[in-house]
């Protein structure tokens, strides 16, 4: 799930939430498959599943997929040859960009050296450049909160490892890192009422979009003058996790934001465009420590102590193909009047670098997968084609989803819906990116015509923890521009289990925090979601644009 400095927090989904308002389209009639269909559809994805077989592949032997790595056009690849290898048709790499530099880690060490030796748990941020070698230097820590402050470190920074982050204190952790969505939970988010009546447009407060845009220039001028200054190596603070668990996303650039006034603005300003080469000058080696050892070390400067660290980040860049790829492969449809409208099912194969992606996003990417292949295994011949889309650029903000829906789709010009040749086209689109979680219903988004059916194809799932709807939109995963020019595109509603507080984005994001139940659960209700919506007379209903 997306991404970025701002986007780890409740900032990106209040961003992305969108804010159109739509009418209603007329429902069609509710279809359900016949029970043995679905009988047949659970027995192939509970019994004899493969996801957790598609997934460790992808997250053990690939390994992590940085949007513009080589891991990410091997996972691209690898993708594409498996669903092939399932009787898939049409799988093919889909272009889009251009996104910029590619970049992956040959070779990262990090030891504090003086006055003892500590080995610290740290990672280089994605297209951080790499150190002249392997760099010795005084670690200095930087207690500069505003652009005054900085003047005192003038002319003591050359060849120092400079820590830029606040001491963040740890307390205790009192309640379980597992959540899981509870019955008066359910019930809340059930009872959620029409984000469009209740006056809910996905816009955050001014001050807190202010608030952000001063916390990333005062970031931007500290780079800036640690790069003028002639420092070595700059060292942030993990901004969450404990136990050694590093949150660590993309690096930083010494230049401000300038005026924002859009969304797009933000996504274009420099601090989130490092695979840009334009900002090559503006930016210097970089990385994010675990807040244990990092805090260790802002106490024994404020001792008096001057700890020295060797650090070698050995980094690569990739400048020979600007443009990145979305996998795509269909399960044709049947019926020679439907066949050219389509159900797609998507989740990104993009991932951040300090582990392997695993429930942000293999798991879902893994479960869209494992759906097609039950719904192949199951001998069903949907009438429209279902097609499979894993994307790439989510994390850099939603890139990859954008560009397909822009090309295929449509897109909203100064307010004016501008429709692509394959508009009428889509029945719907479903979305998995929250992690490991099973499937507890469906964000709605405000379409109330699509309840109906969704009651009628979550019914036999109840048993399994599946009944929940809710009229709430959700934020951050690539639904978002579907929804944004009318067409139906869900995200499932899925329990947390340790997304928020271990996985997202962070050197834990692996294998083993998947729950293999969890995930045949969901790639089964996918597979029944995605063939009923295939096998109806009609189209799912959509909201229209005003």
């Amino acid at each position: 799930m997306l991404r970025r400095q701002f986007v780890t927090g409740a900032l990106m989904f209040a961003f992305l939430l969108p804010g159109l308002t739509f009418g209603q389209a007329a429902t069609p009639a509710v279809y359900t498959a016949p029970k043995e269909t679905i009988d047949k559809i659970r027995d192939e994805g509970m019994n004899r599943s493969q996801v957790m077989q598609t997934l460790s592949y992808m997250t053990d032997v690939i390994g992590a997929r940085l949007t513009g790595s080589p891991n990410m056009k091997r996972a691209n690849e690898w993708t594409r040859d498996k669903m092939k290898e399932w009787g898939m048709q049409n799988a093919h790499l889909e272009s889009w960009g251009p996104f910029g530099r590619g970049w992956s880690v040959r070779k990262f060490s990090a030891v504090v050296t003086e006055p003892q030796f500590i080995n610290v748990i740290a990672y280089p941020k994605a297209w951080s450049p790499s150190t002249r070698g392997a760099v010795s230097g005084e670690i200095v820590f930087l207690d500069a909160k505003t652009p005054e402050d900085l003047a005192k470190y003038k002319g003591l920074l050359r060849g120092k490892i400079v820590l830029v982050s606040a001491l963040r204190p740890l307390k205790p952790i009192e309640k379980a890192l597992v959540n899981r969505m509870s019955d008066d939970d359910l019930v809340k988010l059930a009872a959620a009422p029409d984000p469009a009546a209740s006056g809910d447009t996905g816009d955050p407060p001014p001050a807190m979009i202010k608030n952000f845009v001063d916390g990333m220039n005062m970031q931007a001028k500290k780079m800036k003058f640690l790069i003028d200054e002639g420092a070595a190596v700059m060292i942030d603070n993990s901004n969450q996790g404990s136990g050694g668990t590093v949150f660590v996303q993309g690096a930083g650039v010494g230049v401000e934001m300038g005026e924002i006034k859009s969304i797009e603005d933000i996504f274009a300003a420099a601090a989130f465009q490092p695979q840009n080469k334009k900002w090559e000058a503006n930016m210097m080696p970089q990385a994010t420590m675990a807040t244990e050892d990092y805090n260790r070390l802002v106490r024994m400067i404020n001792q008096g102590a001057k700890p020295k660290m060797t650090i070698d980040i050995d980094s690569q860049f990739y400048d020979d193909d600007p443009m990145q790829y979305n996998t795509i492969a269909e399960i044709p449809g049947s019926d020679p009047v439907l066949k050219d409208e389509v159900v797609i099912l998507g989740g990104h194969l993009d991932s951040w670098h300090s582990s392997t992606g695993a429930t942000d996003n293999g798991a879902g990417c893994a479960a869209v997968m494992e759906a097609a292949r039950i719904i192949l295994a199951s001998g069903l011949k949907p009438r429209r084609t279902i097609r499979v889309a894993l994307w790439s650029g989510e994390e850099q903000g939603l890139f990859g989803s954008t560009a397909y829906v822009k090309q295929h789709f449509g897109e909203k010009k100064n307010g004016t819906l501008a429709k692509a040749a394959d508009y009428e086209r889509l029945s719907a689109y479903y979305n998995l990116d929250n992690g490991t979680g099973k499937i507890r219903g469906v964000y709605m988004q405000g379409n109330s015509a699509a309840k109906p059916f969704f009651e009628a194809w979550l019914a036999p799932f109840a048993d399994l923890g599946a009944k929940t709807l809710t009229l709430s939109n959700t934020g951050g995963t690539d639904h978002l521009p579907f929804d944004a020019i009318g067409l139906p595109g869900f995200q499932f509603i899925q329990d947390a289990v340790e997304y928020d507080t271990r996985t997202h984005h962070s050197n834990q994001d692996n294998f083993d925090r998947i729950q293999a139940d969890d995930l045949k659960q969901a790639s089964t209700i996918i597979a029944a979601f995605a063939y009923q919506t295939a096998m109806m007379d009609g189209k799912l209903p959509r909201k229209t644009v005003k």
